[in-house]
């Protein structure tokens, strides 16, 4: 079915790598008119290419950025929260710098979004949001993932809330929760692991692979479309089994 998407206005968070990039795109392709921030301005200058030609850097821990930059895009149908840290170590390994940055990024970031331009969705009656949580902390504990896990378990309760307060508004409110996906991010984390980082990744992965960050971005590309219209305040699990 092409053309999903096609007159809707899409706003999107950690749009120049991983998942935020792949929504961009899908969202892209299936015709809605995209507008992508990062601070990764080179990357996201990459993305004109895949049909993504409103680009923007947006520190999404600046309150007066995001606001000023609601202002300046308008009414938007689509908002996608991507934008996500992932801390490494238990409490003990946990500072209160590292506490609160993950959470400014990993939730307060939304929260700003949120203020930023649910109203725009208000005035027009509808609206679909769509945020970046995960299978960990929401369905499932994992090591190591001490105050990541509380910073998306978070995300859950504060998408359930939104579509709480809106469900008779026109706006649907919902989460993604991923398990382990192949993007620069994790890689990343695997490389600093040393040899065969990657390998240990796969290994916990009961179908034997990781996801990719395209498998993330078509169920974007549902929430965020007509097809999903009774379809609000649900974290929805995308893990390849992890969580069984």
């Amino acid at each position: 079915m092409p053309d999903r998407l096609k007159g809707k206005r899409a706003f999107v968070t950690a749009a120049a790598v991983g998942i935020g990039r792949a929504c961009a795109v899908a969202f892209a392709r299936e015709g809605a008119t995209v507008i992508a921030t990062d601070i990764d301005e080179k990357n996201l200058a990459l993305l004109s290419k895949d049909g993504v030609s409103d680009v923007a850097r947006l520190d999404v821990r600046d309150t007066a950025a995001v606001e000023a930059m609601a202002k300046h895009v308008g009414k938007v149908d689509i908002l996608l929260n991507a934008a996500g840290f992932v801390h490494h170590g238990t409490v003990l390994d946990c500072s209160d710098a590292d506490w609160d940055f993950s959470f400014d990024l990993n939730v307060k970031s939304m929260h700003r979004t949120l203020r930023a331009f649910l109203p725009g969705m208000l005035d027009a009656g509808q609206g679909s949001i769509i945020n970046i949580a995960s299978a960990a902390g929401v369905f499932k504990a994992a090591p190591n993932r001490y105050v990541y896990g509380a910073t998306k378990a978070a995300v859950a309760g504060l998408t359930r809330a939104v579509a709480a307060d809106y469900i008779t508004k026109g706006i649907r409110c919902n989460c993604i929760c991923p398990g382990t996906i192949e993007t620069p991010s994790m890689l990343g984390r695997a490389a600093a692991l040393g040899e065969g980082g990657r390998e240990m990744f796969v290994s916990r992965q009961p179908m034997g692979r990781l996801g990719t960050a395209d498998e993330i971005a078509s169920l974007a590309v549902y929430l965020a479309s007509d097809e999903s219209a009774f379809t609000t305040g649900v974290a929805h699990i995308i893990d390849g089994g992890w969580t069984l």
